[in-house]
């Protein structure tokens, strides 16, 4: 009983990462709905890495953004 006790604040801090997230999420598809809806275009260009190699291909994570964010990649 101790231990899971001990475990209620960090599962209380990843509940709300989680929410933080699929908010943010949800306000980043809104903001590109409404900037398509007033006639500008868009793109979205992903750079970085944390490794020190860099592949043009989109990561699992790029790929399930975007789909949380309704846009299709050009590739």
């Amino acid at each position: 009983m101790r231990r899971e006790r001990s475990l209620e604040p960090l599962m209380k801090k990843l509940l709300q990462a989680i929410e933080a997230s699929l908010a943010a999420t949800d306000a980043s598809r809104d903001a590109l709905q409404e900037i398509l809806r007033r006639g500008a275009d868009t793109g979205l260009f992903f750079s970085g890495s944390r490794s020190r190699t860099f592949s043009p291909e989109l990561t699992p994570q790029d790929k399930e953004f975007l789909r949380a964010a309704s846009i299709k990649p050009d590739r």
